[in-house]
């Protein structure tokens, strides 16, 4: 199902609403980080900044930007035009969770257009980062371990589908993923999963292959 910008059927905003996505407050960082439910276990700061190194070392070494990117918005975008989403995203794990690849609906479409960056712990990547596996949510409602997050008021999301970016060393890059705020049927998972699983093969490929516009 792609995406209609007259389609009676999905909701939309009154107006267009040009935000960046859920960052931590002032009370996050007094209060320590936030934890939707459902939200996968936070690492030690210390292994944390062990596996931030590594990421900008080894994304230094391929000659990696960690800037948006013409290549990486392509590659969003095709992702998102196969699974039916108005939102995709390449997604590397830096301080934030920085979008190097974004597609979204056009800019007057009234649908919530997002920015580049959202705290590392807010949203269902981190999920995918700590499982090192495909997340698939039809209906992000359907279960309350993962109903609870920043995105689904933000953004007003029903359906996520994400995937690992793992780099032949076994290093955690980031994540690719789709969102929408329309539910998907249980029977479309697998088709969805694959759909995003594939396009992370695809970014990987592309990183280990050739420069980075």
């Amino acid at each position: 199902m792609s995406y209609q910008p007259n389609d009676p059927y999905r909701a939309r905003q009154i107006a267009p609403l040009t935000q960046s996505l859920p960052r931590r407050t002032m009370r996050d960082v007094t209060h320590g980080p936030y934890l939707p439910a459902g939200a996968a276990v936070p690492v030690p700061q210390a292994q944390q900044a062990t596996e931030l190194a590594q990421r900008y070392e080894l994304l230094d070494r391929l000659g990696v930007p960690t800037a948006a990117s013409e290549d990486f918005d392509e590659l969003a975008r095709d992702m998102a035009t196969r699974a039916g989403f108005l939102y995709g995203f390449v997604n590397l794990f830096l301080e934030e969770q920085t979008f190097v690849g974004l597609h979204q609906p056009p800019a007057d479409s009234g649908y919530v257009i997002v920015g580049r960056t959202m705290s590392r712990d807010h949203g269902w990547c981190p999920e995918v980062m700590a499982r090192k596996k495909a997340l698939p949510l039809h209906d992000v409602h359907a279960s309350p371990r993962f109903s609870g997050n920043p995105v689904v008021d933000a953004v007003g999301i029903r359906s996520y589908f994400g995937a690992p970016l793992i780099h032949d060393s076994g290093t955690v890059l980031g994540t690719v993923c789709v969102i929408d705020p329309e539910k998907r049927p249980l029977s479309e998972a697998r088709r969805l999963r694959d759909i995003v699983i594939n396009a992370g093969v695809r970014v990987m490929d592309h990183i280990a292959r050739a420069p980075v516009r």
